[in-house]
Parts: C-alpha cells; structure tokens; sequence
C-alpha cells in the first residue's frame, strides 16, 4: 500500500501521546491543523517552523495519503498526521497543550440547520478552548464572508480575542503560505478573509458582536 512508505509520518494511536506530544518529539511548540487537505500548507509551514510539531487531522483516507506522500518527499521531521475528526481533538491533545490552532477553509455548512458542524461553532470553540494554551491561538483563513461573520461572533462569544482581522489578505500581493484551495481563489481574483484569535481564558470576557448584514443562513 502506498501509506506503507510513509508510515513513520502517520500516528497510529494518538491518544497514547496525550500529554507527551512535545517531549515526544523534542519541540518547543504544538500547532494543529484541523482539515490539512493534500498537505501544502502543512509541509511548508513547518518547513518555515522548524522548533514548532505540526499535527495535522484530516478525515478523509485517500486525500491523506497524498499529504503522508509530500510531507515523506520533503523529508519533513516536524510534521505528524492523525486519520480523524476534529471532534475527537480532547481524545488526542491534554488541556493547555497546543499552541496554536489552523482552521483553512473548512466546510462553512451554510444551511442554518447545519450550524452546529461549522468547525468555528460553539461546541467546537469549547474543545479548542481546553486544548490550547492561554494566549494560544486560533488561526482561521476562508473565502466564505458569511462563515466568516459567523466566526467572528462565535469566537467573541466564546471569550476569544480577536487580535487580527483581515477582509482582503492578498489584496497588496501575496501574505504567507497558502493553500491549494487558496491558492486558486488568489487566482481567481476572489477575497481571503483571515482572523486571528487569542485564548484569554475566561469566556466572560467575550463580546458578543452585533448581527452582520451578510447573515449566513
């Protein structure tokens, strides 16, 4: 099978690590990555952060092997990847233990019914929330404007600080490293709308921002 030359990359039983994921692999910092896709932003990221672990979740099997194929290719050492959901993310990192949080272009679920499967939903938020370290943070990159909104909200409400909003990222030329989804919406002419946003550690420090006019419905 084709992981098979690149297993080294894929942790298998992650929750065994809980806890353990810095002295594990001897790095000062933990980010995750929720939904890395094939893998391009993970790979030259960490490229970039060379004293940070990367751990990337991704769901989706086949797309996943692609990722596992780049990162073993660019020989990269500080780069993991787990087959799961964002759901079980407090299975797999203890309280205060990640340092950052990528969200890329995830699935806004636009129906209103379907709010609670936004990655940047409340109940989503709380498990962030208990894995980051204070003043940990939240970095969310989307092409959505009303998932967008949505997020800002929802993070305020949740006591997030948004230290950094964005409604045109690229809009003076290209900022960062960027995905392949972003990279074809950069081609395309179309806005990237980015946040940053800082755990403070106490949700009644949120300020619930008022309704926008592009409500996601």
């Amino acid at each position: 099978m084709r992981v098979d030359n690149c297993a080294h990359l894929l942790v298998s039983d992650p929750k065994s690590l809980k806890g353990r994921w810095r002295s594990e692999f001897k790095q000062e910092k933990l980010h995750i990555e929720l939904g890395c896709g094939k893998g391009s932003f993970t790979v030259e990221t960490a490229k970039t952060e060379p004293g940070v672990m990367h751990i990337a979740l991704e769901k989706l099997t086949n797309i996943l092997v692609l990722a596992l194929e780049l990162a073993n290719r660019e020989g990269a050492q500080n780069v993991r990847f787990i087959n799961a959901l964002a759901d079980d993310l407090t299975e797999f990192f203890a309280p205060d233990e990640a340092d950052r949080i990528y969200l890329n272009f995830c699935d806004p679920w636009p129906a209103r019914t379907h709010a609670k499967r936004r990655l940047t939903s409340t109940r989503f938020l709380k498990l962030y929330g208990s894995v980051l370290r204070l003043d940990g943070e939240i970095h969310l990159k989307t092409d959505n404007l009303p998932f967008f909104e949505f997020s800002l909200r929802e993070l305020e409400s949740c006591g997030f600080l948004i230290i950094e909003e964005t409604r045109d990222l690229h809009k003076n030329g290209q900022v960062g490293i960027m995905t392949d989804y972003e990279l074809k919406f950069f081609n395309q002419g179309l806005p990237i709308y980015k946040c940053i946003a800082r755990s403070v550690g106490d949700a009644a420090l949120g300020v619930p921002r008022e309704r926008f006019s592009h409500e996601i419905s």
